[in-house]
């Protein structure tokens, strides 16, 4: 799969997915301050090779907000959920915090934790901080397409 992230002019960017017999879809993504939320996905599922809300787009499934519960990508989401929260704050937490964030967040909404340590972190925040230069270096209408796979196990 493709995704084309395409900088908007306004409130919103653009998630363009790209499957091999499947339409395109394109998801209008809230401008946030920081890289979009689904390139943080990407960022997580790539970097860890774990099984979220892109892995399964990528595996057929519709590109929108109505999936169904899963727990593994579950775990994937409140770990984008607090990688994300850390880059609005600066990006520069400690990763033992983060991870303790991450368990107190799995634990509040009853999900398993993914078995991460402090240098997952770290290469997730290296494949941040390289599309963060990619995104910023973009103009408005500009894209930044990244291949996306996934292998089950």
């Amino acid at each position: 799969m493709n995704i084309v992230f395409i900088k908007g002019a306004g409130k919103f960017d653009q998630m363009q997915t790209i499957r091999p017999g499947h339409a395109p879809e394109v998801i209008d993504c809230p401008k946030q301050g920081i890289i979009p939320h689904d390139m943080v996905h990407y960022a997580v599922e790539h970097t860890l090779d774990v099984r979220g809300f892109l892995t399964r787009v990528s595996e057929g499934e519709a590109a929108d907000f109505q999936m169904q519960g899963e727990p593994l990508s579950d775990a994937v989401e409140r770990l984008v959920e607090v990688v994300q929260g850390d880059q609005w704050s600066g990006g520069q937490s400690p990763a033992a915090d983060l991870i303790e964030m991450y368990r107190v967040t799995c634990d509040a909404r009853s999900c398993p934790m993914l078995k991460i340590d402090e240098a997952d972190i770290a290469a997730v925040r290296a494949t941040i901080a390289d599309l963060s230069a990619r995104w910023e270096a973009l103009p408005v209408g500009g894209r930044l397409e990244l291949g996306f796979s996934h292998e089950p196990g």
